[in-house]
């Protein structure tokens, strides 16, 4: 009879596989000594490939890769978040913007080849869940393994007397005590073991009682979590956004914007937003507080903290005081409230030749630079003789280069001025065509100020009024610090709360916020189970020598990195191998 046919034979662990005999392995080596390899089929071919992209390393790459594939959707602009800001950029380079559109640079996150990243992602990570969610539901449901033929070989491997009862009157000990005694220290081990935390399974080999014990399958539970939330995070993201959208208003000290669709500047909803499903609300801003640098001669004028006093009106409701600051939004109906920017709005009124207000507005103007130079443009399609354009430049705090241009010194209202060029003729909005309210096309007008007319530009600043060119009628940069019941006593010159100011919102709705951080959390926890929960496996064998006598074994395995496994086995053969607690242990059990 074979070693590999008798359980009891020591010779070898039970569990030990033959290798092939020679001629078999001989068959496989073709005549000049190579290995044969079997030719793979397009069924193999395909198999291979579904291996290797379910693999976690392949899986490892492609979360890589999805890092790496978005960092170009913040090096420029996107349409789906900043549409003004690649209209700019493909102004600004003409020639490179439309290379980077044709790589999809400016879609980045609904390109097809971040897209095609994406999916393989989320394959690859479910191609590696569901086998290995399998495999362990299995391992947990299976015995621990049998316990191995020689201990010595494994990793802590201790051993201890085992203690016999003392005899009685000096009476030898009785026949049989020493596979009592064995068995009491198995079971003890049992029981000891498994109160911390093992699974147990006894085993019997040629009448040598051993416990085979192993724990750890939380770590492997951790692991699968992980990833399953990693999937998670994908499908939330991928589906759940699609209900969302985002949209940006600009809104002006003192006016208001309604949350519909008509009232956004810009709006880019997913792809399976219905917008019917906007909560109507009224969002005013009743003021702007900005913060600036005064004490460091390093950084005047740098921008500490802007906040937006807010008030919220639902449609059946009372209005309701909040808080906008900038990575500090407001979470109202649903909706979260950021504060992209801000800046000011002149409050500009036209009049005709009779004194008749044909416009007045505070009209938003964009910042240029950190001094807040700004730009902005005034439109006047009816009321006057002809259509009148005016790009305008304020300055808050006006000072003189040395070429004589003029330029803001600082960002807070300390000497305001508006300077304006005008123009006449078609601003092209009669056909209907839509164009920015933040540009002005003079291709088709005629312009009356500024540049080579040889009139100079009109200088205004809070309070003033002048004429318009060629009799068209007066213009007002108007202070609005009188209509917003500013400070009587306030010195002539304190400008300070003569302009207003505008913020610009993002209002943006994400339902998959909540899912995500469900699944982060569960990406969190489960990483910290994987990386310090210790996978390992323990025997205790109560082995007979050749003399007769026998001795409790200890050893334990790992699967993994275990610094801590010898010290562990040892800590526990020191504790098990106290005879008092054997006794209470059995009865226990």
């Amino acid at each position: 009879m074979s070693p590999r046919s008798d359980p009891d034979a020591l010779s070898r662990p039970h569990d030990h596989i033959d290798a092939p005999e020679r001629d078999a392995a001989a068959a496989s080596l073709r005549q000049d000594g190579a290995v044969a390899q079997p030719k793979l089929g397009p069924v193999g071919w395909l198999r291979f490939a579904w291996r290797q992209l379910t693999s976690m390393r392949t899986a490892l790459l492609l979360l890589l890769l999805l890092a790496v594939a978005a960092v170009p959707g913040s090096l420029v602009p996107q349409r789906s978040s900043d549409p003004n800001g690649v209209s700019q950029y493909f102004a600004d380079n003409p020639d490179l913007a439309p290379v980077l559109d044709s790589f999809q640079l400016f879609d980045v996150y609904t390109s097809a080849w971040f897209s095609a990243v994406y999916l393989l992602l989320f394959v690859s990570l479910i191609g590696c869940v569901i086998p290995r969610t399998k495999h362990h539901f299995e391992a947990l449901r299976a015995r621990p393994p049998r316990t191995p033929a020689r201990l010595s070989r494994l990793a802590g491997y201790t051993e201890r007397p085992l203690a016999l009862p003392e005899p009685v009157d000096g009476a030898s000990a009785p026949a049989g005590s020493a596979n009592e005694a064995a068995d009491a220290a198995i079971d003890a081990a049992a029981t000891q073991l498994r109160q911390a935390g093992y699974r147990v399974e006894r085993y019997e080999l040629r009448g040598e009682a051993s416990v085979s014990a192993e724990r750890g399958y939380l770590r492997e539970t951790g692991n699968l979590v992980f990833h399953t939330a990693l999937v998670g995070v994908l499908v939330a993201v991928g589906i759940g956004g699609g209900f969302g959208f985002s949209g940006q208003r600009v809104v002006v000290e003192g006016q208001s914007f309604v949350n519909t669709l008509a009232a956004y500047d810009s709006f880019n909803p997913g792809r399976f937003f219905d917008d019917a499903n906007l909560d109507p609300y009224r969002l005013e801003l009743e003021g702007l507080d900005a913060v600036y640098e005064t004490e460091n001669q390093e950084a005047i004028g740098q921008p500490i903290d802007f906040t937006a006093h807010v008030s919220v009106q639902a449609q059946d409701g009372a209005a309701e005081p909040g808080v906008v600051k900038v990575n500090e939004p407001l979470r109202v109906h649903g909706t979260d409230v950021y504060l992209l920017g801000n800046g000011y709005a002149p409050t500009i009124t036209v009049r005709d030749p009779d004194g008749e207000v044909v416009f007045t507005d505070s009209v938003p103007f964009l910042p240029q630079d950190a001094n807040l130079t700004s730009i902005g443009v005034v439109k006047v399609p009816d009321g006057l003789a002809d259509q009148v354009g005016m790009v305008g430049f304020f300055y808050p705090t006006q000072s003189e280069l040395g070429s004589g241009a003029y330029t803001s010194s600082y960002p807070d209202l300390i000497y305001p001025v508006l300077t304006l060029n005008v123009y006449r003729g078609d601003l092209g909005i009669d056909a209907g065509t839509p164009t920015s309210v933040y540009t002005l096309d003079p291709s088709s007008m005629e312009q009356l100020t500024g540049g080579s007319t040889g009139v100079e530009s009109i200088e205004l600043m809070p309070g003033d009024t002048v004429d318009l060119p060629d009799g068209l009628g007066s213009i007002t940069f108007e202070d609005v610090s009188a209509e917003t019941g500013g400070d009587p006593d306030a010195a002539a010159d304190d400008f300070s709360q003569s302009v207003a100011r505008f913020a610009s919102f993002d209002i943006h709705d994400d339902p998959s916020q909540g899912w995500v951080l469900v699944f982060a959390v569960l990406i969190l926890a489960g990483l910290l189970v994987s990386l310090f929960v210790p996978r390992r496996r323990m025997w205790v064998k109560a082995a007979r020598r050749p003399d007769g006598t026998v001795v409790l074994e200890y050893a334990g395995l790992a699967r993994g990195e275990d610094p801590g496994l010898e010290d562990a086995v040892a800590a526990f053969a020191d504790k098990h191998s106290r005879p008092a607690r054997w006794s209470s242990s059995r009865e226990a059990a």
